[in-house]
């Protein structure tokens, strides 16, 4: 989930210009340089819990898996509408309920939801196949490049999300081929292809570990807000 662009008070003076008649969701979200859904969503919080729904609070909020069920249910149950059960319990964003309900109904499994320990800091990697890596390279870049929704999503880490797409960017989907098990191993190949692999296994962990200290921070960043 991305952090809120917006302040608390920027977000009512939007709620309050739409509530006084001064213009559309449309008209009043592109002056604004915000989505219409996004607008849309504040005033169905604003209606729902008044200014309490905006106070800012720190870090990310922690969902139950027995809370995503009871959000899921009701919307499917037609008890209320994506943007009503977002409202209702004021959740952090319409995506994130629409992210639940496309786990629920591809029968992935919903989990309790710690930013810090479930995405941030994932230490399993559930075997992916070519076709998996392309959809959640896809789905990433088409959503903003969110690596943290979309490893919450598929069930995968963040670290493996970020290399995929940063290998897509750098040579297309042949990059998103496992070829781990198709070469010679070390013993069947000469002394410079040896230095070879060697060279660029050092230069692999040198980015994971940098990659691991840049999420650390961020990690600190959000406990220290």
């Amino acid at each position: 989930m991305p952090q809120r662009k917006h302040n608390s008070k920027w977000i009512l003076e939007r709620v309050h210009e739409y509530l006084s008649g001064q213009g559309s969701f449309k008209s009043i979200a592109e002056s604004n340089g915000v989505s219409p859904y996004s607008l849309q969503s504040w005033v169905y919080k604003y209606q729902a819990h008044g200014e309490m729904a905006f106070i800012d609070t720190p870090g990310n909020k922690r969902y139950s898996k027995e809370f995503k069920l009871k959000c899921i249910e009701e919307v499917l149950s037609g008890q209320g509408s994506v943007y009503d059960i977002v409202a209702k319990y004021n959740i952090s964003s319409r995506s994130v309920l629409q992210r639940w309900i496309i786990k629920y109904n591809a029968n992935r499994e919903l989990k309790d939801y710690d930013p810090m320990r479930e995405v941030y800091m994932a230490e399993a990697r559930r075997k992916t196949t070519i076709e998996e890596r392309k959809e959640i390279v896809k789905y990433c870049i088409e959503h903003g490049r969110d690596y943290k929704g979309t490893a919450s999503l598929y069930d995968v880490s963040y670290t493996q999300v970020y290399s995929w797409v940063r290998k897509y960017d750098a040579d297309g989907e042949e990059a998103l081929i496992d070829k781990r098990g198709h070469h010679k191993t070390d013993d069947e190949v000469d002394e410079l292809e040896r230095l070879r692999r060697e060279n660029k296994r050092l230069k692999r962990q040198l980015e994971e570990k940098d990659m691991m200290v840049t999420l650390l921070k961020k990690v600190k960043e959000l406990e220290g807000m």
